[in-house]
């Protein structure tokens, strides 16, 4: 069985034509055609043989089960082959970060993992399973990932705070021989580094050529900054809400004790805007308004990449003042980062090659095979693909699984 982007209901009846709510109230749907798509769930279990007659009955299930378990029990790897394991991954939260909402709980997060469980189906063939914890210990939540795995070829892990996401990811992928991929970091640096190589293209210089700003040390910005490291960035400083990260300050948590370790090689100190000054790019991934004297205060062709949600840390026509490329987080704005280019690639790679984990490098291939999908329609408005552009996800299937056999780390 697989589960399907199906609508268990039909189109009339998720729609309109409900019952009005307790008391006699009028439906939320009423109101916000939001709640009227979102009544009843936004997925479904829908079954992948027949089951028309006894003899079906008796394949999917017993006796003739019996004889599938039993192989799979002399020989475990074939639960690949025989079960739904090598094409379904777990999207896994405890409701501790979920948008720009905050810590709303298992519950109330619920619609967000549906929603990207459809994303990785609709978009990478994925097949993906929601499950909010009712647990924020990091012991317990790696022990019931853990517990939970055997069913699952990929882990995603999803709106889990920070710092409690980076301890959570390394852990399981320490304990687990599956890829354990914490999107909140590694789907938005991903996505980040493609724009950021095709707006580079675009000015004629390199990576090695640009200073980088980040505002946001936590999960995103932590991870966008491994990134751009890793693809040999001439220079990048993250700042947090007390200023630049550096090795002088005394406050810093691991994590950003760690970050200073490999960041701010020119020794910046001071405020984001102090950094800002002369700086080649911004990436913004904090909320919060970022001056305008200060993005005016950057270098001759700059790009901001400010992506905040709802509203951007530079708003587009302020930034297009002064920069040559501008992207958002948002989808009415030209040059959208979004995950969504990136997740859905990156696992269905490394499920088709039973890749063990998910290397730097598969990351990087993910961020080349992206950029290459604008190719020459290169504009200054056009430096990321869309979503729906159908070029992406095969692009980054293709060249996860490439990385993947090339590092070592593909079963098959």
């Amino acid at each position: 069985m697989a589960a399907e982007i199906v609508n268990p209901r039909s189109d009339s009846e998720s729609r309109t034509g409900h019952e009005e709510q307790d008391g006699g109230a009028e439906p939320l749907e009423s109101f916000d055609p939001a709640f009227a798509l979102h009544r009843g769930g936004k997925m479904a279990v829908q079954a992948t043989v027949p089951l028309r007659d006894k003899d079906d009955l008796s394949l999917a299930y017993t006796p003739g089960v019996a004889k599938v378990c039993s192989a799979i029990a002399e020989q475990p790897d074939l639960v690949h082959d025989y079960t739904w394991k090598s094409s379904v991954v777990a999207v896994v939260t405890d409701g501790t970060a979920v948008l720009g909402l905050g810590d709303i709980g298992p519950g109330a997060s619920l619609p967000v993992m549906e929603g990207k469980a459809i994303l990785f189906k609709q978009f990478g063939g994925v097949d993906a399973v929601p499950l909010a914890l009712d647990c924020t210990d990091v012991d317990e939540i790696v022990e019931t990932v853990v517990r939970l795995a055997p069913s699952f070829g990929g882990v995603n892990l999803e709106d889990i705070s920070a710092p409690r996401c980076f301890e959570i990811e390394q852990r399981l992928q320490e304990l687990l021989d599956i890829p354990v991929f914490h999107d909140d970091q590694h789907g938005t640096a991903v996505v980040s580094l493609a724009a950021l190589r095709n707006a580079a293209r675009l000015s004629g210089r390199s990576l090695g050529e640009l200073r980088a700003v980040i505002s946001g040390a936590g999960a995103a910005g932590v991870a966008i900054a491994k990134m751009l490291v890793e693809a040999g960035i001439g220079d990048v400083a993250v700042a947090d809400r007390r200023g630049v990260v550096s090795r002088d300050r005394e406050d810093l948590t691991p994590i950003k004790r760690e970050v200073a370790q490999f960041t701010n090689k020119a020794g910046l100190s001071g405020s984001l805007e102090d950094a800002l000054a002369g700086a080649d790019v911004f990436i913004g991934v904090s909320g919060g308004t970022v001056a305008e004297a200060a993005v005016a205060s950057m270098a001759e062709g700059a790009f901001v990449f400010a992506m905040a949600n709802p509203d951007p840390e530079v708003h587009p026509e302020i930034a297009h003042k002064y920069a040559a490329v501008v992207a958002t987080g948002r989808s009415d704005f030209p040059n959208q980062i979004n995950n969504v280019l990136a997740f859905p690639g990156i696992f269905a790679g490394a499920l088709q090659v039973r890749a063990s984990r998910i290397t730097e490098g598969m990351k990087l291939a993910a961020a080349e095979a992206l950029a290459a999908v604008v190719g020459d329609g290169l504009a200054p408005d056009y430096v990321i693909p869309s979503p729906f552009d159908e070029r992406v996800a095969p692009a980054v299937t293709a060249a996860v699984a490439a990385a993947a056999r090339a590092e070592g780390v593909a079963r098959r």
